[in-house]
């Protein structure tokens, strides 16, 4: 079975992306395993900082290994990740990747710690992928009513090309996610902002690195396909999922019903359904 590396790399080549789901708990992350294994496509499953509080590293770490004993192509990536300590804490815990988010400090500091993560994930002596972020874009996986304060919005906040390139090379990152119009969430009145396609285009030339599009929930699917062809090899969606699990399990509910395998279903069937939409989508299927 392949490394995350090599399907990251395979991906770009391809002009494909892998979908990056991010879960709280072992319904979704099943609801994930059968879409995987249903489109024949490699996912990544994410848990944030406060994801994993919840529902650790190490339990999806245990049955991501079954899943994958079973065939599926699934890795496990601790998303949103805010110091070195627990970044170290995850990477002994058997992540396959970690994403160091520095986006709100400045790009000195963020070079900095990122470095330090860097070498932490090479001296672990197993492949692990490393991913840092530049440029904010809000934190909450939520439905919005506005926009997050501060987002990089317009092309003067957003992620220049001469500051991915002078990150990347400082850093020697694996992946790297821009600010390019996305934000953490989405509206709930109407669609997000449109993608700067041409900055995703010119920081992917100019930097031959994967990209990665952070916030993925709310924005078109012409964006997003417009995206994975400039250069982006994976998509983030957390808010989306969480919304068709929320909805999913107020229809499983409803009734007088007790068994929870029977009153989450719904939830799952309707999470297994939007999933493979999204990979069949990012693959170009």
């Amino acid at each position: 079975m392949k490394t995350l590396r090599e399907a990251v790399q395979e991906a770009l080549v391809g002009k494909r992306a892998i979908g990056h789901f991010n879960i709280s708990d072992s319904n979704q992350l099943r609801a994930i395993a059968l879409a995987a294994k249903a489109v024949s496509l490699p996912v990544i499953i994410g848990l944030s900082e406060g994801e994993r509080d919840y529902f650790p590293l190490a339990h999806a770490r245990a049955l991501i290994d079954l899943y994958r004993a079973d065939g599926i192509d699934m890795f496990l990536n601790a998303d949103h990740t805010y110091s070195l300590e627990k970044v170290q804490a995850a990477i002994a815990a058997g992540v396959d990747s970690v994403i160091y988010d520095g986006a709100k400090s400045g790009i000195e500091e963020n070079i900095v710690v990122t470095t330090s993560v860097v070498e932490a994930a090479r001296a672990s002596g197993r492949d692990v992928i490393v991913e840092a972020e530049l440029g904010y874009i809000g934190q909450s996986s939520k439905v919005l009513t506005e926009l997050p304060p501060g987002a990089a919005l317009t092309p003067e906040m957003m992620t220049s090309v001469a500051d991915a390139k002078r990150f990347i090379d400082s850093t020697g990152v694996d992946c790297f996610a821009p600010a390019v119009g996305n934000v953490h969430g989405m509206l709930g009145i109407s669609q997000d902002p449109p993608l700067n396609i041409e900055r995703v285009q010119e920081i992917s030339t100019t930097t031959k690195t994967p990209l990665v599009l952070h916030g993925a929930s709310g924005n078109s699917e012409v964006d997003i396909t417009a995206a994975i062809a400039a250069g982006v090899a994976i998509v983030h969606i957390n808010t989306e999922l969480r919304v068709t699990y929320r909805d999913g399990l107020r229809e499983g509910i409803a009734g007088d019903e007790v068994a929870p395998y029977k009153f989450l279903a719904p939830a799952g069937k309707r999470m297994q359904a939007f999933i493979e939409e999204k990979l069949r989508l990012f693959a170009g299927k």
